[in-house]
Parts: C-alpha cells; sequence; structure tokens
C-alpha cells in the first residue's frame, strides 16, 4: 500500500501496526509550536523530504536547530514542530521530554528498544531525540519513557529551561546569531519555485492522453503570489474525484464533500481582492488566458456551514496537546467562547474577561499569534482563513490564554563603537545614529575597553528597527554591529552541569568551520554556539557572564586561540566564573598550540559528537601567557624631516612564540603573498608551498642579527651566537609541529613546560637550520631560559608574535609573564588509545 498524500509505504500485512501520523494530521500533533530556523537552500545527498518523503535531488532546505530536511515546494506544508531552545513566555516548562524526528539517520544506527538496525538510506525510516540522540524504530519509540535527560552531553549542554528570549519580530535566523550570508537570495526564489518546482515534480505522472493536469490554487493567498500545485485527473472524472486530489495535493485530510472547486474565472469577478495589487493590469485578463490554454485553473473554497466543531487548547498546559472540542454555531463570538470553555477546563469559578482567545498560525517558518476581538464571530473567522488559505486553516489552533501583562526584555549587543567613552558619551551617539527611544531602551552593560554596549529595549518594534538600522551604521568609519542575546538564568542551571561555548571561526581552515557550526548546533543547544565572525567572541562571553561555572572550545588556528584568550583576559573580572578551562579545535594552517594540547595537527572530519566527548573528557592544565611590550625609541620610517614623535609604546599578547629576524621576515612575506592574492591561500598543503618557495628566496643570507639586537635575560647580559634569527617559545612546538628546543637534556636549563613560568630562547643560523628543524635532523641553538627578557634593537627589524609579523623600529622590546596563567584543555591519553584500536 502506498499512502496518496505523503507516499508511506507499507506491505498488507504490516498496515496494522503503522505508528507513523501522515504529513497530513502532523500540525494536529505539535506539542508546543516552534518555528524552523531554515537558512539559504542548498544541496543534501542521501536525505529525504519529511513532508513527502521522496529523496532530496533538487535543491532543498533543512533546519538549522533541528533534522527536519524538506523541499523547496514542500516547505509550507512542513509545521512548526522545532525543537525548543528557549523559554519565550509561551507555555514555558522545565521538564523537557524527547523531540523525536523521523529518517535521515545512517543506515547503521540501532534501535535503543530492540538494539536492531532502525535507520536507512532508501526511505525516511527509524527515529531520533534531536535533543539526546536515542535511537529507536517507529514500532519501538512509543515505549521509551517520555522524559529526555540530553544523554551523554547533559553536562555540556545549555538547558533550554535555563534560556529566555523574547523575539517576537526577529526571525529564528538573528535569534540564533545565523549569518545571512546567502539568505537574500534565496528569500527572492522563494515565490517562483513554490509554483515552478511544484509543477515540474508533479506533471510527470501527466503524460498520459488520457489524463489532464489541473492548476489548483487553495485561497486567495496563493493566487495572489501565483503558487499552484499541479494535480493530474482522468479526463473523465467526477467532480468528487477531482475535489479528493486537490484536498490531497494540499496535504488536507478533511472530507471533500465540505469542499469544492470555484474555475479561476468567476473567482476574479467575484472578488476583487484576488487581483494582485502590484500589476491589476496584467491579472485582469488571467481569466482569458486560462480559458483558452490548458492547464485550468481551480480554486479550492470551503462549502459555507452553519456549525462546527473547533479545538480549544490551554495554554497554561506546559507540555501537551489536550484539548476541548467546541461546538460552535454563527452567533458563537470569541466571548461565548470562552465562557463555554472555562467550565469545560475546570476554571469556572474565573471571571472570564481575565481569558483570551489566541489564534496561532504555526507556519513552518514562523508561527504568528494574534488575539481575536471579544466580539469576533468565529465562523466568520475561520470562513477568512479558508478564504485566504486551505492550508493556513490545516495549521490554525485557538488557544486560550490567561491575561497577563506580559514583559517584552530584547538585549541587543552593539559592538563597533569608538572606545573608552563615558556612558553619556555612549548614549549620545545612539541617539545621534539610532535615534534611539531613551523610554524603552536602556543601557545594562557597557564594555568601554572593546566599544560594545548591550542595549536592553522593552518594545519590539523598536528592538527590531534598531537592529536593521545598526547594519547600515558607522560611526568614525568603522561599522557597528549587532547581535540578538538571549538572557541565561543562572539561578535554573543544575549543580553538575557546565556548559561549554562554543567559538568558531568560519573563515579557518577551509570551509570546514561551516559544517562545525551546523554540527555542533544540532548537537547542543544553538544559543551556546558563536560565530566570531559576527561581532567577536565578546557576545558569547557577556551571554555567560553569570554561568557559575563553563569550559570554552574554540574552533579556529591559533590566531583564533589567541583572540578569544585575550577578549577573555580583558573581560574576566565581569565573569562568575573568571577562569573558564579552553579547548581547541585545530582549523587554521600551524596549530601549533593544538598539537601541544594533543587536539591534533588540523581538523580533518571527525565526527563532531566524539570531539564533544573528548572536551568532556580532557584534563585541566595551566599554561603561561607573556606580554611583550614594543617601545620604539625612534620615529616610524617615512616621518617627514624626521621631526615625528616616535610611535607609542605597543603592547602585544603571547601564546606560543615570538620570533625576530629570519623566521618573521619568512613570515611576513609569506602574509604579503596572502594579501596580494587571498584566493589562493584556502589549503594547507598550498599555504606550506609558499613558505618552502619563500624559504628558497633567503638562503644566501648573510648571517648578523647579532649584531643588530641586544639581549638581556633576568637582569643579565647575554651574549648571542652568529644567528640570524632569535626566538622565545613558550610551548614545544613551533612552525608546524617542529620542536625547536630538543630533547636531550642539558645542565644548564630546567626541561621546558608550558606553565613553569620560563620562556625558552633559541637561535636559528638561517633558512637552511630552519628547514633542518623542521624536518626534525637538528634543533636549534639554546640561548638562555628566564621570566624577563629585555631586546634592544639597533635597526629595525621584522617581529613576529604568534603568527602575526610587522617591522619594528629600532628600541626596546620587553617580555614579561601576564597575569594569572590560563586553564587549557589536554585532550586524555586514554581516549586516544581507545580510538586508535
Amino acid at each position: 500500500f502506498i499512502s496518496t498524500v505523503c507516499n508511506f509505504m507499507s506491505h498488507e500485512k504490516c498496515l496494522k501496526n503503522v505508528k507513523i501520523p501522515c504529513s497530513c494530521i502532523a500540525p494536529s500533533l505539535v506539542r508546543v509550536p516552534v518555528a524552523h530556523c531554515f537558512g539559504p537552500p542548498g544541496h543534501y545527498k542521501r536525505k529525504f523530504c519529511t513532508v513527502c518523503r521522496k529523496s532530496l535531488e533538487s535543491s532543498a532546505f533543512r533546519c538549522e536547530v533541528c533534522e527536519l530536511h524538506v523541499h523547496t515546494d514542500c516547505i509550507l506544508f512542513a509545521c512548526s514542530d522545532c525543537r525548543q531552545c528557549h523559554q519565550d513566555g509561551h507555555q514555558d516548562h522545565d521538564t523537557y521530554h524527547h523531540h523525536w524526528r523521523e529518517g535521515n539517520l545512517s543506515s547503521s544506527a540501532r534501535c535503543e528498544v530492540c538494539k536492531k538496525t532502525c535507520g536507512s538510506s532508501e526511505v525516511l525510516s527509524g527515529m531520533r531525540c534531536e535533543w539526546c540522540g536515542i535511537l529507536a524504530h517507529a514500532a519501538c519509540y512509543i515505549i521509551v519513557t517520555p522524559e529526555c535527560t540530553f544523554g551523554r552531553l547533559r553536562n555540556m549542554i545549555l538547558p533550554p529551561s535555563c534560556v529566555q528570549l523574547f523575539s517576537r519580530n526577529f526571525s529564528k535566523l538573528h535569534c540564533f546569531r545565523i549569518s545571512e550570508n546567502l539568505q537574500t537570495e534565496s528569500d527572492e526564489d522563494d515565490d517562483v519555485d513554490g509554483s515552478t518546482q511544484g509543477s515540474a515534480k508533479d506533471t510527470q505522472i501527466s503524460t498520459d492522453s488520457s489524463k489532464q493536469t489541473l492548476k489548483i490554487f487553495d485561497g486567495n493567498d496563493a493566487v495572489k503570489r501565483n503558487q499552484f500545485r499541479l494535480i493530474s485527473v482522468p479526463r473523465i472524472a467526477k467532480n468528487e474525484e477531482v475535489v479528493e486530489a486537490a484536498l490531497r495535493a494540499y496535504y488536507i485530510n478533511d472530507d471533500q464533500q465540505e469542499y469544492e472547486l470555484q474555475t479561476f474565472t468567476q473567482q476574479a469577478l467575484l472578488s476583487d481582492d484576488v487581483i494582485n495589487r502590484n500589476d491589476a493590469a496584467e491579472d485582469s485578463n488571467f481569466g482569458s488566458v486560462f480559458r483558452e490554454s490548458i492547464p485550468e485553473a481551480w480554486i479550492i473554497r470551503a462549502k459555507p456551514k452553519d456549525e462546527e466543531v473547533i479545538r480549544i487548547y490551554p495554554a497554561w498546559l506546559k507540555v501537551g496537546m489536550a484539548y476541548v472540542s467546541l461546538r460552535v454555531n454563527k452567533d458563537s463570538s470569541t466571548q461565548t467562547v470562552i465562557k463555554e470553555v472555562l467550565p469545560l477546563l475546570g476554571r469556572q469559578t474565573e471571571c472570564f474577561q481575565n481569558f483570551m482567545l489566541v489564534e496561532v498560525l504555526m507556519g513552518s517558518k514562523q508561527v504568528q499569534r494574534m488575539v481575536l476581538d471579544n466580539q469576533e464571530l468565529i465562523l466568520n473567522r475561520l470562513k477568512d482563513i479558508r478564504k485566504t488559505s486551505i492550508r493556513q486553516m490545516n495549521q490554525t489552533r485557538f488557544y486560550i490564554v490567561e491575561n497577563s501583562k506580559s514583559i517584552v526584555r530584547v538585549n541587543l549587543f552593539v559592538g563597533g563603537l569608538p572606545t573608552q567613552l563615558s556612558p553619556e558619551e555612549y548614549t549620545n551617539i545612539l541617539k545621534d545614529e539610532l535615534a534611539i527611544k531613551t523610554n524603552v531602551v536602556s543601557m545594562s552593560h557597557i564594555y568601554q575597553a572593546q566599544g560594545a554596549v548591550v542595549l536592553e529595549i522593552s518594545c519590539f518594534s523598536e528592538a527590531e528597527r534598531i537592529y536593521m538600522l545598526v547594519k547600515d551604521t558607522t560611526v568614525n568609519d568603522k561599522p557597528l554591529n549587532a547581535v540578538v542575546i538571549p538572557e541565561v538564568r543562572a539561578s535554573k542551571i543544575p549543580q553538575n552541569c557546565c556548559p561549554l561555548l562554543v567559538f568558531v571561526n568560519p573563515k579557518s581552515g577551509g570551509l570546514k568551520g561551516r559544517d562545525l557550526l551546523y554540527s555542533f548546533r544540532k548537537l547542543l543547544n544553538p544559543h551556546q554556539v558563536f560565530e566570531l565572525t559576527n561581532g567577536g567572541p565578546l557576545p558569547g562571553f557577556h551571554t555567560f557572564c553569570k554561568v557559575p561555572s563553563f569550559r570554552v572550545l574554540v574552533c579556529g588556528g591559533d590566531g583564533t586561540v589567541g583572540w578569544v584568550l585575550g577578549a577573555l583576559e580583558e573581560i574576566r573580572h565581569k565573569l562568575v566564573c573568571s577562569e573558564p578551562s579552553v579547548a581547541i579545535l585545530p582549523l587554521g594552517t600551524g596549530n601549533d598550540l593544538g598539537r601541544v594540547l594533543r587536539w591534533g595537527a588540523g581538523y580533518s572530519g571527525e565526527d563532531p559528537y566524539s570531539i564533544l566527548v573528548s572536551v568532556d573528557e580532557a584534563d585541566d592544565v595551566l599554561m603561561d601567557r607573556w606580554t611583550i611590550l614594543l617601545d620604539a625609541e625612534e620615529p616610524a620610517e617615512g616621518a617627514e624631516n624626521g621631526v615625528a614623535e616616535p610611535e607609542p609604546p605597543k603592547i602585544v599578547q603571547m601564546n606560543n612564540y615570538c620570533g625576530l629576524g629570519i623566521d618573521a621576515e619568512l613570515s611576513l612575506d609569506f602574509h604579503q603573498a596572502r594579501e596580494e592574492e587571498p584566493g589562493k591561500f584556502n589549503s594547507r598543503f598550498h599555504n606550506k608551498g609558499v613558505y618552502v618557495k619563500v624559504g628558497l628566496q633567503k638562503i644566501s643570507h648573510t648571517r648578523n642579527l647579532h649584531k643588530d639586537i641586544k639581549l638581556q635575560v633576568d637582569q643579565h647580559e647575554v651574549e648571542l651566537p652568529s644567528i640570524e634569527g632569535l626566538i622565545f617559545i613558550n610551548i614545544p612546538s613551533w612552525g608546524s609541529g617542529a620542536d625547536l628546543w630538543g630533547s636531550e637534556s642539558d645542565n644548564r636549563f630546567e626541561k621546558p613546560r608550558i606553565d613553569d613560568g620560563l620562556l625558552e630562547v633559541v637561535g636559528v643560523t638561517g633558512v637552511v637550520h630552519m628547514g633542518q628543524v623542521q624536518g626534525g635532523f637538528r634543533s636549534g641553538i639554546r640561548i638562555a631560559q628566564g621570566s624577563y627578557f629585555r631586546v634592544t634593537l639597533l635597526k629595525p627589524i621584522p617581529v613576529q608574535v604568534d603568527g602575526e609579523p610587522w617591522i619594528q623600529a629600532p628600541g626596546q622590546i620587553i617580555i614579561s609573564a601576564a597575569g594569572p596563567k590560563v586553564h587549557m584543555l589536554k585532550k586524555s591519553k586514554q581516549k586516544q588509545k581507545k580510538t586508535g584500536s
């Protein structure tokens, strides 16, 4: 047997065991309506559409928060059953039930209940909870206890009941801070696709000459947008058969006798609001066009009723789909419905004026709520909805809600402002640039050193206006950025929970960052995953500022790790958990810090779930950080007449190493090559090739760096041997994994560690020596070990700190330990043995 609505297939003998609901009744099974978060359309191999159950060959949509995949022309029929990642004032609850999603599992997936395989790459099959990841057959999942404990990652997940976000007017992409780089293109195609794709997919049926193809609209809204579905029926079909086929095309399960088809021409004459207001002239001769050409166009209309039964859902039920059915007639108004419903729900003693009736449209992209007027006649309202769209009627519910003073509080992080201003000056800038209304907008936090403020806004439309305006505003030629920030209620976080704050740099490591963002949003709560290109690390740290204990995962190269550690150092005093441990998922080219902490040489597509498990099991280690003060005594080069002021002292933080001379010079040449042709530098292999080429050009260098600099270690002058490069190392990995210090023991120096409060100083004699160190044949020349260094430059010399190179003017460089040591996470050894076996 095959379902004529959703293509579900079953043997005759298995029919009695079918537990999967058809797409046409899916909206009635939604517990708490939550809209999906669709990114731009893409191509997803070996995935199936949740609505029509067919495979996704052409471009399709996927939800960025749950496992929903859907064809472009099926998207309207998906209902709002995304997972609830935060509380928004509607049906908030603290106990979480499994959030089941069918299909798109790997073919090796095993059922939790009967332990047999439940996945398939041929059809939609098997169920998976989108919080804890538990898998089960469609027939077995009903036995699983409904409460979800969030599974293996429970201690890292930010529980949804602890996150609050009032987001009425913001799209889901804004709420989850997902960049919309391709979003605009997909929106524009949307209307077109709805009609054309539908036709392409369904017309294949009607090559047979005994059949005819009809265009079906489901109401005035579809006509305005020119979104129709095609059906194929026998040329001598009865009216009922055509109506039934039309209803099926729109996933409607109702009795076909309650509907009729109107031809498009009748319709155009009857109703003026069908005519599209933009191009009325073009539309008004639709009728004649359709009469001569096939396919004919018809509109599904509901026959008028004198009474019907509606379902009323009580909104105070936190979970569940319980409702009461109520018969309404042509005199029933909102007020009479409320009066009749209260006794049925055991609230007869309460005054009906304390309640309101809310109409909720559970669209896949947006859940729209509208409070019905007390005098509104219910049957008229139902008639209007059906006239607009029969499909929307199928996705509409009525909730009875208690009148309560709803609090509106939207938190907006605004960055890119000038630094170190007073609160009054920030307020004035915002008034001038964004015309903020101070009666509904206040500044809850100010980050002067970073030039950022957090606005608390008590009006949705004002929040939306500011958000949109910030995108096009620059202050002192610097663009502002805005991020919608959820509120984490720290008091509700369970005792043993230590949520993971994830930062991903989507620009690091080819495009792997994009895929990781998607995977981590799925495995955790999307509110704990931050894109660094969207406002940097500060919005993430601000969101977690009240969390009593958390850890950090940084996905990016060494530069990204330095950026996050620097931001953490600046904001540490404002965090309740002032010393979170930091794990690394290396995405860059060198990844020296990642190597030392056993996270590997670079991410090569490992399973994101096992990475999170490794982070959970990782060991806490301390690491020194160093402050480098660069004080140029002479004016910068190119100053007019040499009268210019010397450069102000510059302070840089260092985690890995600092190089002077040849090492920095190669790095500088590489950076310049990358800036000239950035497009070529997207693979680690190519990047390393350029380093080699740049190095070969420097082979004939003379060795006299030691004549141009003086070194003082812990107040003692140190004589330098004949070298071309001087390198200060904090970690035992340099230039993509080479050991510059070497492993042999030496009485003069202690064995280096990353937390010993000492830096090692090493010399290299030139490019050839550096190449031999890289190849593992030699190590560098050991010069010193200490905790306070002063380097005097006698002429301009290339300098690099953690891979960022520049030319430093003559003067002093002072290197000393920076603040407290940082807590890093080192991958534990046992884990590696297991995976190795």
